[in-house]
């Protein structure tokens, strides 16, 4: 069953937005939609990622919630250094902070979470994996920085995944 329906939710999922962008339940959209739906995960199965293993789940909550504060915070910090642009004009700069998160799974993980903290932006990944080149909007202190994303989000990450 599994070879014929590797993601038997995605295969519903696509039938149904199938269905629901053609607001239409004639016959031909129904065949239509469950051709895709079941052709779709079968060509695109080599393209997933392997399974993902969590480790220790609880931590997803306090990373979730870590997250979160950052994003306030950054927002209010990147919105302060806007206004004040005229008076003191950020320092904007490129850090390379060495990486000991290795789990391909984390590793997007990461990205998604520089991608949403407004002020940092994930530029390159060393193809061993072991240097990350982030751009942050204002830095103070880059030690203090690359000590706060290692604490913050890469050790809870390694906690998950790892």
């Amino acid at each position: 069953m599994k070879r014929l329906f590797p993601a038997p939710w995605l295969s519903l999922a696509l039938t149904g937005l199938w269905l629901l962008l053609n607001l239409s339940l004639s016959p031909g959209n129904l065949l239509l939609g469950v051709i895709l739906g079941f052709v779709a995960p079968l060509m695109m199965a080599p393209l997933r990622p392997l399974p993902i293993r969590i480790r220790r789940p609880g931590v997803i909550i306090r990373l979730f919630l870590l997250v979160g504060r950052d994003v306030i915070v950054s927002n209010l910090h990147v919105a302060w250094g806007v206004l004040i642009c005229g008076s003191r004009p950020p320092r904007g700069r490129f850090i390379k902070i060495p990486l000991d998160l290795r789990d391909a799974n984390g590793l997007a993980a990461l990205s998604t979470i520089t991608t949403v903290v407004p002020g940092t932006i994930w530029s390159e990944l060393a193809l061993d994996r072991s240097i990350l080149l982030l751009h942050v909007f204002d830095l103070d202190d880059e030690v203090q920085f690359i000590e706060h994303f290692k604490r913050t989000y890469e050790r809870p990450l390694m906690e998950i995944f790892e």
